[in-house]
């Protein structure tokens, strides 16, 4: 059985047990989160899709850990000018555990 689910803003595909990094959440650690955006449930076999969403469906979920992505530098240059900048970038992420899948 799996899902298709938006988590702030994203869309993803969650199974039971699954662990995935999504956006920062405001939830504390160890806390519980539902997600009610759920845009595709398949129940072996059975495909449920909503317009836009599943009526009932939800997805309950453990936050893990929150943390920081890894680093990404941006580096802007105009040649023969002189001009160079060089910035970086760490997304804020957290990880969570889909616990269960409520179609």
């Amino acid at each position: 059985m799996y899902a298709i689910v938006e988590i702030a803003g994203q869309q993803f595909k969650v199974e039971k047990d699954q662990k995935i990094f999504v956006h920062r959440l405001r939830t504390e650690e160890g806390g519980q989160v539902e997600f009610e955006k759920v845009l595709l449930v398949d129940n072996n076999g059975a495909i449920v899709v909503g317009a836009p969403t599943v009526e009932g469906a939800k997805i309950t979920a453990k936050v893990i850990s929150h943390m920081r992505g890894d680093k990404v530098k941006v580096f802007k240059k105009k040649r023969r000018k002189g001009y160079q900048k060089l910035n970086g970038h760490r997304q804020d992420l957290s990880q969570i555990q889909i616990e269960d899948i409520l179609a």
